[in-house]
């Protein structure tokens, strides 16, 4: 699942002025409308992962994006939805930093050295792979090995 939204700003600026010899305060308010226009994506995809330190370990990953805006990573699903900014970064990078962290994604397989570190309890059965999605199926061993 794939969504973009836009948003704009406002500004509003107000400036005070005032004389020593005058007691009238004069007040000049200027609104000016700045369009920031900023593509948000969000997305849904499986990650591959076990428990709570997982969790953690995956949405750090995912946060350390420049552009993410958040990554909520769902245990029971083994599935994380992001919403970044898509003029910073892409969902490619998304896939390649929880890959980093040793974590399969749908499209990239985790890093072995980065598996290889991860808690006993983080570790997966690798002889299943996860497809689209977010369900497991038979792995080609040659493709996968940890």
């Amino acid at each position: 699942m794939k969504r973009v939204i836009l948003s704009a700003a406002l500004i509003v600026t107000m400036v005070f002025t005032s004389c020593k010899n005058e007691s009238k305060k004069e007040v000049d308010t200027t609104t000016t409308e700045v369009s920031t226009e900023i593509a948000m994506t969000e997305l849904s995809f499986g990650v591959r992962g076990n428990c709570g330190m997982c969790k953690k370990t995956i949405e750090k990953a995912a946060n350390s994006v420049e552009g993410v805006a958040t990554a909520n990573w769902d245990k029971d699903k083994k599935k994380i939805d992001v919403a970044f900014d898509g003029s910073k970064t892409d969902e490619m990078a998304v896939h390649n930093a929880i890959a980093a962290s040793g974590y399969d994604t749908e499209k990239v397989l985790g890093s072995e050295e980065a598996y290889n570190n991860l808690p006993g309890c983080c570790q997966y059965d690798h002889t299943m792979l996860m497809n689209q999605t977010g369900e497991n199926k038979e792995a080609d061993s040659t493709i996968h090995e940890h």
